[in-house]
């Protein structure tokens, strides 16, 4: 069995996975800080809802919050007496077409591997976490660079931020587009902002790769966008966790 670790900036997504299949998955708040016998306990009393004398034989991490990825590591190594593989671009196998692959977010490397796994390419991958990214892919499995806008969320926390007379409200499709208040405008006006945004995003990047493009969905927020965006071909709330489990089962290979 191998723990799979996604260590993002709202939430730490966590999964294990018997081979190819995720067989039970939960997710913790980033912040505030743990320590390492915090994650420690934290993640082998969620080991044991799913098996009573758990059987972890490999882990592996994506990470872009480097302050929880040192203890979150060192619990693992601690409690589960195993070193976690960290995903970095130049160790996966997958061609990083970017200027300096070292930027790349590791969810986003293990989001490009699950895609050239299960999906049609060329690709693009649009990931709905507290940054809204887009991943492409070419049709020979190359990554070809991507675009980061404000997430969903942290447009309407830094707009209520900002404005005083203004606040966060919840994330969800609006009863009617034009609001007869102000949380009903708020409403309206998030949903649709940015659900325009990533349909002209998305349709800009299709007009330059100029071929018929598969687009596939992930993070929290996707499955309420998907419904509005027939263009969708996919959508998968696992992906991330599935091309983490993907990149530690081709790297022992790559090792033989």
């Amino acid at each position: 069995m191998k723990l799979a670790l996604d260590i993002g900036n709202t939430l730490v997504k966590v999964g294990l996975f018997q081979k190819s299949e995720l067989v039970f998955k939960g997710e913790f708040a980033t912040r505030p800080r743990k320590e390492i016998d915090e994650w420690g306990i934290l993640l082998s009393h969620w080991v044991r809802e799913y098996e009573k004398i758990p059987q972890i034989e490999k882990a592996i991490v994506s990470s872009v919050v480097s302050s929880t990825f040192i203890p979150l590591r060192e619990a693992v190594i601690k409690y589960f007496g195993l070193t976690p593989f960290e995903v970095e671009a130049e160790k996966v196998g997958i061609p990083v077409l970017v200027d300096n692959p070292g930027e790349v977010g590791a969810d986003r490397i293990a989001n490009v591997a699950a895609c050239i796994h299960l999906y049609k390419l060329p690709a693009i991958v649009v990931d709905f976490g507290t940054a809204t990214t887009f991943d492409v892919i070419s049709e020979t499995g190359q990554y070809l660079g991507g675009i980061i806008a404000p997430g969903v969320r942290s447009s309407l926390e830094s707009l209520a931020e900002k404005a005083e007379a203004l606040f966060a409200v919840e994330f969800k499709r609006p009863v009617s587009v034009v609001g007869k208040n102000t949380k009903e405008a708020l409403i309206s006006g998030n949903f649709y902002y940015s659900l325009g945004g990533v349909k002209e995003i998305v349709r800009e990047i299709k007009n330059e790769l100029g071929k018929r493009t598969s687009i596939i969905a992930t993070g929290g927020l996707g499955t309420l966008l998907a419904r509005d965006w027939d263009e969708i071909d996919e959508l998968n709330p696992d992906l991330t966790l599935q091309g983490l489990n993907l990149i530690v089962e081709r790297y022992d290979k790559m090792r033989l």
